[in-house]
């Protein structure tokens, strides 16, 4: 607690290693250029201390990755309309990063345990150790691969080069985590499905959407509004980064799906509503063993590197 009452945050810096260090310094940088009501604020630092100390806002209400996957009375169950109000609200912070800040913000690790929820259930982006500031007219950042598996881009794991659309896809998955109440790696599906983002294109390509949706999702779901977020997250998830869209038009088609179909019903019963309204499926190729051989990374290439990401 501060002196004027004011909880805060207080995050030390692990001095073991290099590229420790250079994270907390980087996240520093980062969050001076910055300032958007959903990414978490950085009140101040303390680097005369043995253990450099950085000082946030508190956000009291704990990860999204908790209430979507961790069963507590601690974490109540997200309505479709938090769920859907939170993808709006990282969608536009992704957006200010990426087109509005001083110079272009590649945040580089988007997942759900990065996004905290306030006292309002309202997001929070953290975590921009990784991040990069890029010039205007710079479409990459060439470094080392890093991420957290089941998030990561395929095509940034492939060539070393990421871009904005590699945030895009780490938000799809985001945004399918959402809809599906699943973890973005499990060993409890099937090793063909163990990668969230596969299962989730292989569902699609075989029809199968509402068998895969979340409980809740079910229960209260804007019908219209699902299937439009599930055609988004398929958009997001394309294997070729220039077929996705960009953030600043990922709010825009919230921000429109939410107009179109404010006052539509939601669902009453699963069976017998199409798959096909949802639009053209058949254009996202899906990873796959044999996909190694054309040059696509696959979900059995990937698993063995697990152990290689946070």
């Amino acid at each position: 607690m501060l002196v004027d009452g004011r909880f805060v945050a207080i995050k030390k810096c692990n001095t073991v290693g290099e590229g420790n260090l250079e994270k907390f310094i980087n996240e520093i940088i980062i969050l001076s250029q910055i300032n958007h009501r959903n990414l978490v604020k950085l009140l101040g630092c303390c680097l005369e201390t043995e253990v450099p100390l950085l000082v946030y806002e508190f956000i009291p209400n704990g990860t999204l990755f908790q209430y979507i996957h961790e069963e507590n009375e601690d974490f109540p169950l997200l309505t479709w309309d938090m769920r859907f109000r939170i993808a709006k609200e990282v969608a536009g912070s992704l957006s200010y990063l990426h087109s509005a800040a001083s110079l272009p913000i590649y945040h580089r690790d988007i997942k759900s345990s990065n996004i905290l929820l306030d006292d309002k259930y309202e997001a929070k982006v953290v975590d921009f150790g990784t991040s990069r500031s890029v010039a205007i007219d710079q479409t990459h950042v060439t470094a080392m691969v890093y991420g957290t598996f089941g998030y990561l881009d395929p095509e940034y794991f492939q060539t070393g080069q990421f871009t904005e659309k590699s945030d895009v896809y780490s938000f799809g998955v985001v945004l399918i985590e959402l809809l599906m109440g699943e973890k973005p790696v499990s060993s409890t599906r099937s090793q063909e499905d163990r990668i969230l983002s596969t299962y989730f294109i292989r569902s699609i390509k075989e029809n199968r959407l509402f068998d895969i949706l979340d409980t809740q999702v079910r229960k209260d779901g804007n019908k219209h509004e699902v299937m439009a977020i599930a055609n988004l997250a398929k958009r997001c998830l394309h294997l070729n980064g220039k077929k996705r869209p960009t953030m600043t038009e990922i709010v825009m088609e919230l921000e429109g799906v939410q107009k179109v179909y404010y006052d539509q019903p939601n669902f009453e019963e699963f069976d017998g509503v199409r798959n096909e309204e949802m639009g053209p499926w058949n254009d996202i190729p899906i990873l796959s063993r044999s996909s190694l051989e054309i040059g696509e990374p696959s979900s059995s290439f990937v698993l063995p590197l697990l152990s290689h990401f946070d």
